[in-house]
């Protein structure tokens, strides 16, 4: 994050996402309210506020899993508001979700493999040459056996999803997202009903992502995990971006400490706090 200033809005050196006037409004509450917001490339971005900041609700648009009701957004330099969730996912820029969209009654394996990008087998011809698709099939298959087994999840391939535990659940809802190996990984609150057993190989898969060059932009209430892992950090308050910066500068912006730090340290355990209320998963 070389010559990043930290102030909000401020200009990064090869921004990956680029967000302008985003507005989200329900009723008469504004959710959503960001001037200009740039992600740099291949660091670990942690998006932070007191519930009901608007986390998940920029997540949710930036995403295509709600609308804008103004603004603009680009991805690696092309437009993507307006674009679906699917194909915001199949152009590089996948998230995961607080609560854990695993298919219950689904394998393992089945639910990696549903992951798959333009599988061929899908299509209507390929009901008609099953020669179309299946040296395809079989790429697909190791490649989610060998995120299994990176997530450390292969014993599991054979399992229904709906048995494992909360955290195992977002183990693998963090190697599903890699099946489309995505440009830009968007955690949202990947700690959230996670035993403490398994926060530390959380956190080692994600610096792992940035190592290997993947942009991680994630939202948290863990202060020790947002300080411990971040480059840079943003923070939302009533839907405004109010600071950005380094950890170092974070922690000791003022106007960061009365809105949210200040509160925040006072609470015994901030760890699995929903941007929006959602309540707890089990925990594994």
């Amino acid at each position: 994050m070389s010559g990043a200033e930290p102030a909000v809005g401020s200009g990064k050196a090869d921004p990956i996402l680029r967000a302008d006037g985003v507005r989200r409004s329900f009723g008469g509450l504004t959710a959503v309210d960001v001037d200009h917001l740039e992600v740099q490339r291949g660091t670990i971005t942690a998006l932070i506020g007191p519930n009901g900041a608007g986390k998940s609700t920029l997540f949710n648009v930036l995403t295509g899993f709600d609308r804008a009701d103004a603004g603009e957004w680009t991805f690696q330099g092309r437009k993507f508001n307006g674009l679906a969730g699917h194909k915001v996912a199949q152009r590089g820029m996948v998230r995961t979700f607080q609560l854990t969209k695993a298919l219950t009654r689904l394998t393992v394996l089945e639910n990696m493999l549903l992951a798959a990008p333009g599988q061929r087998g899908e299509r209507f011809f390929g009901a008609f040459g099953r020669w179309m698709w299946t040296g395809q099939e079989a790429a697909n298959r190791e490649r989610a056996l060998e995120l299994l087994a990176r997530f450390k999840l292969d014993a599991k391939k054979d399992d229904i999803a709906g048995s494992l535990s909360g955290g195992q659940r977002k183990l693998l809802e963090m190697a599903r997202s890699l099946m489309v190996e995505p440009a830009m990984v968007m955690l949202d609150e990947p700690m959230a009903g996670v035993n403490p057993a398994l926060v530390q190989s959380l956190l080692e898969h994600i610096t792992s992502l940035r190592d290997e060059g993947t942009t991680v932009l994630f939202v948290e209430h863990d202060m020790d995990v947002i300080m411990g892992i971040s480059d840079w950090i943003v923070v939302l308050a009533q839907g405004q971006v109010i600071a950005e910066g380094r950890p170092a500068d974070i922690r000791s912006n003022q106007q960061v400490i009365d809105a949210y730090l200040g509160a925040h340290h006072d609470e015994p355990d901030a760890g699995g706090a929903g941007d929006e209320g959602d309540r707890k998963e089990g925990q594994p």
